[in-house]
């Protein structure tokens, strides 16, 4: 077993990277997707709404960077053109959802989306003893949980 820099296992953490990638992709498209709900959102809800997704945006958008600085810290290139998230995004696309309930679904189907990604990465992580990669992806982790949790409360709707 050859070690990186870093003192891992250089093949597991290329892999690592590789899903880190992938993750990467997924987030850029659910970023898209929030802004687009935040610009065109309507109703009743506007206002709550509009600031929430902003947040939300904000929050994706620290956590691309993040993502991609991991990817470099584990010596790979992190994906950076919208033809390659394209590819890779299993996160749903929304497009001209201007719908409260309609836009808090796509936030559910996406978080849902990532958490799966996610959960993939933390296996390959701690299989690794990847501990910077273990650590970002829990945070992550328990604060999609609980927004996952809240968007459900406020549809109605159950976990």
């Amino acid at each position: 077993m050859a070690l990186n820099s870093l003192g891992l296992d250089a093949k597991k953490t290329k892999e690592i990277a590789g899903d880190l990638n992938d993750l990467l992709a997924n987030f850029q498209t659910y970023y898209q997707n929030l802004r687009g709900i935040h610009w065109n959102i309507k109703g009743k809800n506007f206002f709550d709404l509009h600031v929430k997704f902003e947040e939300l945006y904000t929050d994706a958008n620290m956590k691309v960077d993040l993502i991609a600085e991991r990817v470099l810290t584990l010596g790979e290139t992190p994906l950076h053109t919208f033809d390659d998230y394209i590819k890779k995004a299993k996160v749903p696309v929304g497009k001209n959802i201007s719908k409260d309930s309609d836009a808090v679904h796509l936030i559910v189907n996406s978080l849902a989306e990532l958490l799966k990604l996610e959960r993939q990465v933390l296996d390959k992580a701690g299989d690794a003893s990847d501990e910077g990669t273990n650590s970002m992806i829990s945070d992550f982790i328990t604060e999609q949980e609980k927004t996952l949790w809240m968007m459900n409360a406020w549809l109605g709707e159950s976990i």
